[in-house]
């Protein structure tokens, strides 16, 4: 554990490997403002390394010990591995070398109002939009999001305040490297298997993540989700629920969905009316999100009203839910979806969207998810009138031959129109070929399946 203080400067050099990443790249630019030495590398280039450079970082491309030009200290992502050549070499040098989590977690301790949003399924959604809620409200914070977010133009905006706000994920525990004054936890689901024992697991994980909020801080979370119930009690700090089914602090009644699938619906606050908001992205889970950042909106003193004002602006943020384009009279969306829980509340949503039929194009993510939920992923894709489920993206993992798209397919219900089919053009081929004016294609996975999407549009040009 290194004792880190951003406006100490005991630290002057800093070198990340995988500064590409979304994460990565975010912390790097933390690092920038306040006046760090950064230097970095990754496996290939990149708009956000474009960024950095312009901002005063070395980058390198590509991973080798010459890149170690003797920093005090070398930050690294997860998919970053010990015998990699810059870990081994600042391994002889003897220079210090933490995670992204315990980095992420020290620059985190330098705000008083640090809100971190936690869960299997809706991180980034909720942490963009409670982000935008906070600096339409005038609080300027810093704000660390999973993905693009064209409101703040990019994945990272530099406030002056004491607020802040990141994802925290669960992958190997590292959110419990994590400072929050709030949490928030949205939902508790198997995933993550190849670290994760099972569910016990991983809800173990979430009540040492809940522990970690002071006495004086704020826990919010979902009461719908029997999984969160079982875990917030053991919470020392104020605790603040919400949901549409069961009993809550916060509740959404009264939702009614327009024409493009984005819901309206009255929030109450301890059974008194709380306001009427209306969202600008669709479907259920939206409503959800909604809800944890409504709440947490109300914790940081936001008047109900301006988060009320305000909400609708929230537009989405890349890959989720993300309409990119029309071809021959068909939509073409794009969204991030990777397991079955998501893939089944995003086709939830495109029911809700104007369509003929469903196209589902889904890339299965990494070998051991895959694995693990083959047969929840079999079930996850009833509402979709085409299935395409192209190669699984390895990630981080080998393959071990043990689990094949192909065995997806052949246990989904034979009634569905379900195929394996590999190759990204070729698939845009054949939805091309096959597609009617009014109907909805929708890639989906955490891999470049949406080079899918790309592709079919470029047909147009």
């Amino acid at each position: 554990m290194i004792a880190f203080d951003l406006n100490e400067h005991k630290i002057h050099h800093i070198h990340l490997i995988g500064i590409g990443g979304i994460s990565m790249s975010a912390i790097a630019e933390v690092l920038l403002s306040h006046g760090y030495h950064v230097s970095g590398s990754d496996i290939k280039d990149s708009k956000l390394l474009d960024k950095l450079r312009n901002h005063g970082a070395d980058i390198f491309i590509g991973h080798a010990k010459e890149n170690i030009k003797n920093p005090d200290l070398v930050v690294y992502s997860a998919a970053i591995r010990e015998f990699n050549p810059e870990r081994i070499q600042a391994k002889e040098l003897g220079i210090p070398q933490v995670d992204r989590a315990e980095m992420l977690g020290q620059i985190m301790k330098r705000y008083q109002k640090a809100v971190a949003v936690a869960g299997s399924h809706g991180k980034t959604t909720t942490t963009s939009l409670l982000s935008l809620l906070m600096e339409y409200a005038d609080l300027d914070p810093t704000i660390l999001v999973g993905g693009e977010l064209d409101n703040i133009g990019g994945n990272i905006k530099i406030g002056k305040s004491q607020h802040f706000i990141t994802e925290a994920c669960e992958y190997v525990e590292s959110f419990l490297k994590f400072f929050p004054f709030i949490g928030i936890i949205l939902n508790i689901d198997e995933d993550h298997l190849d670290y994760y024992k099972d569910i016990d697991h991983i809800k173990n994980a979430f009540r040492k993540f809940a522990r970690l909020i002071p006495k004086e801080g704020f826990l919010i979370a979902c009461n719908d989700d029997p999984q969160v119930r079982d875990i917030y009690e053991d919470a020392s700090c104020n605790l603040v629920t919400y949901g549409i089914e069961t009993v809550a602090d916060f509740m959404a009644t009264g939702i009614v969905f327009n024409e493009e699938g984005h819901p309206s619906f009255k929030v109450t606050y301890k059974g008194t009316s709380f306001g009427d908001f209306c969202l600008s992205v669709p479907g259920l889970h939206n409503v959800y999100n909604a809800l944890a950042a409504i709440a947490a909106s109300h914790i940081l003193g936001i008047n109900p009203r301006t988060t009320e004002k305000n909400i609708h602006r929230y537009k989405g943020i890349h890959r989720r839910f993300d309409v990119l384009g029309e071809v021959k009279g068909a939509r073409v969306i794009d969204d991030y979806a990777h397991h079955p829980v998501e893939i089944k509340a995003t086709l939830e949503a495109a029911m809700q969207y104007p369509h003929k039929k469903i196209w589902a194009i889904f890339q299965p993510h990494t070998f051991s998810r895959t694995k693990a939920l083959l047969k929840d992923f079999a079930k996850a894709f009833d509402a979709a009138d085409h299935i395409i489920i192209t190669d699984i993206y390895a990630a981080r993992e080998p393959d071990d031959g043990e689990v094949t798209s192909k065995k997806l397919v052949e246990l989904m219900d034979p009634n569905l129109n379900a195929l394996y089919m590999e190759g990204f053009e070729h698939i845009a081929d054949y939805i091309y070929r096959n597609l009617q004016p009014g109907d909805l294609v929708l890639t989906m996975g955490a891999g470049d399946v949406y080079r899918i999407a790309e592709a079919l549009l470029n047909k147009m040009e």
